[in-house]
């Protein structure tokens, strides 16, 4: 339900969090036509949803709600390396080429630029879907304000009101 994408080097990890949708029960990793952005097979299927929901704890915890131990230990095996060019020039790249390699390689590459912790899930329980935050302090808690953010507003005035 977000309204902008995550930046290039988070827009893999944003689309495995929100292959999951909360709210309407529906999972694309359960289809052939979902698993192919991932690639990923069938037999790869409950690790790649151990690795999404690990992805939107960490991305909870960006906003303050959540933990992402499971995430280190999901990632603790991924070999990275660092690759210089011939003119010198250095880049972080994966030793091998499977999901948990290129989520990691990700995190990698976006912690080094600072746009890794912008990445989160909403607070809404019934949504928690991934969102990049582009607000200027940081801090924006829904992945869209029309929805989420309208649906929590209304339930504070509510509740004030009784």
């Amino acid at each position: 339900m977000t309204d902008r994408p995550a930046p290039e080097e988070l827009l893999l990890i944003q689309e495995l969090v929100n292959t999951r949708d909360i709210e309407a029960g529906t999972d694309t990793l359960d289809t052939a036509e979902g698993r192919r952005p991932f690639g990923i097979t069938a037999s790869g299927v409950p690790a790649a949803k151990r690795l999404r929901e690990a992805l939107r704890a960490a991305c909870l915890a960006h906003a303050g709600h959540g933990d992402a131990r499971a995430l280190d230990a999901l990632l603790a095996g991924v070999a990275l390396r660092v690759a210089v060019a011939p003119q010198g020039a250095a880049t972080v790249v994966a030793v091998a080429d499977d999901l948990r390699a290129r989520v990691a390689l990700s995190i990698a590459r976006a912690s080094l630029d600072g746009t890794w912790q912008r990445l989160k899930a909403c607070e809404a329980e019934t949504c928690r879907w991934a969102y990049y935050d582009r607000s200027p302090a940081g801090r924006r808690r829904w992945c869209s304000m029309s929805v989420c953010g309208a649906r929590n507003k209304m339930r504070t005035y509510r509740a004030r009101r009784a």
